[in-house]
């Protein structure tokens, strides 16, 4: 490698191989737990829950550590209604014809529509943009680098960080979703939104449709070489 600054690695903890394959298999259960869902409770949720996971979101790797992402967490009651209604302007025309009959068929077993009440119900909606420039310090203005990978792979631990705190979620892109960067007030030129996260507690009625349980197996999904 080359010269850098650097510090030796003193938080990273071993466990015993025994341990190693439990604490795997625990991950896989509580994984396997983590379902989407589209009925939320409208309970409230403290912002330092959601606080907390995020700064877990924030410590994912990223193309340079530049960190390309932002979260604006939304708990504004006006804010989520303005989003709800942009929101489902674009699914209808989505499912009027805009998808395709193709990727309509693909939704059916989910019963998705148009209808998007857990905008405006559910307590917390999290609406992730990428940056094109940036930097480790916030005022940088360098190129980010995988910026696509980076902020994926910081969705994905905020996504396990809410599940792991006892939340539901659901990921929602409607497109175009330029709608959330106007609402949300952010920079046109320099952020794009990546996605829409919404979580909260459960519906009491809420429920998983049985085609989304349809995992692939191990033989499908992975190949050991």
């Amino acid at each position: 490698m080359q010269n850098h600054k650097s510090q030796l690695l003193a938080d990273f903890i071993e466990y015993p191989p025994e341990e190693m394959l439990e604490r795997a298999n625990e991950f896989l259960q509580t994984s396997q737990r983590r379902h989407s869902i589209r009925s939320f409770s409208n309970r409230p949720v403290p912002k330092e829950i959601i606080e907390t996971c995020i700064k877990a979101a924030g410590t994912a790797p990223s193309g340079a550590n530049h960190q390309p992402w932002h979260f604006v967490a939304i708990n504004n009651s006006d804010v989520k209604k303005k989003i709800r209604e942009a929101a489902e302007k674009l699914e209808r025309s989505f499912y009027e014809g805009r998808a395709g009959e193709e990727w309509l068929d693909a939704l059916k077993p989910l019963g998705t529509d148009a209808n998007k009440l857990y905008l405006e119900h559910a307590p917390w909606l999290i609406a992730v943009f990428s940056q094109k420039k940036g930097g480790v310090n916030t005022d940088d203005k360098n190129t980010n680098y995988y910026v696509h990978e980076s902020v994926g792979l910081a969705t994905g631990f905020l996504i396990q960080a809410l599940h792991r705190a006892g939340l539901a979620t659901l990921t929602h892109t409607p497109k175009p979703m330029s709608f959330l960067t106007d609402i949300c007030g952010r920079d046109k030129d320099n952020e794009r939104p990546y996605m829409l996260l919404i979580t909260g507690y459960p519906d009491e009625h809420a429920t998983v449709p049985l085609h989304a349980l349809d995992k692939k197996s191990i033989d499908e999904i992975a190949s050991f070489i």
